[in-house]
């Protein structure tokens, strides 16, 4: 593990991509292991950027309710849960993007290999996988890209109340916050119903991946 850990590294820095599926093919590990990982990884960071978007609407709604107290640290909690915010959204796109690079290497190999049968049966059979893996897939990143989409709004209405708290910690700019609350809830629930339907598109990607 250690041997592959340090390929790792060393392959990402390089950006061999290439090399790196080639070498850990030799180690047992195939791009559609990789894949699957990938996927899974891209479900798992969609999860946790709903619970981080529902974790950042409670802090706001907590400082929509605000009847005294320490407006500074008020502005830390939502500042933080923005910061959070930012991080799962990228973590969120690199995950993608991963799972969009070995996509390419596996189905660009799945295609050059039917050409390397004999057999005319298996080689359809072969071909028709191929089709239906990669309808599927498409049908996954399609929903993972709207999911994406949707969580630029959100980061964007989170920097505003951000900012504007910064340079306004008074009772005042709590009551000009609340009317924006609405919108960011209706956006933060845009976005977690579209990356549950990203999660369940992946489910049924590896199921036929896997099949």
């Amino acid at each position: 593990m250690r041997i592959i850990s340090s390929l790792l590294l060393i392959f990402t820095l390089t950006g061999c991509q290439s090399a790196y599926y080639a070498t850990m093919e030799q180690v047992g590990i195939h791009k559609r292991d990789i894949m699957t990982d990938r996927v899974e990884a891209a479900s798992e960071a969609q999860e946790e950027a709903s619970e981080q978007f529902t974790s950042a609407l409670e802090a706001l709604s907590t400082l929509t309710q605000f009847d005294g107290g320490e407006l500074q640290t008020m502005y830390d909690t939502i500042n933080e849960q923005y910061l959070d915010s930012e991080e799962a959204v990228e973590n969120v796109r690199d995950r993608i993007g991963a799972v969009e690079d070995v996509s390419d290497a596996l189905f660009n190999e799945w295609r050059d290999e039917l050409d390397l049968y004999t057999s005319d049966s298996l080689r359809r059979d072969s071909e028709r996988k191929l089709k239906e893996t990669e309808r599927s897939y498409s049908q996954m990143l399609a929903a993972m890209k709207k999911a994406e989409s949707k969580m630029t709004p959100v980061l964007n209405t989170l920097r505003d109340n951000t900012l504007y708290l910064k340079h306004n910690l008074n009772a005042a700019a709590i009551g000009s916050l609340k009317s924006e609350f609405a919108g960011l809830e209706r956006e933060i629930n845009r976005a977690i119903k579209d990356m549950q339907i990203a999660i369940a598109e992946s489910d049924r990607f590896l199921a036929t991946l896997n099949r």
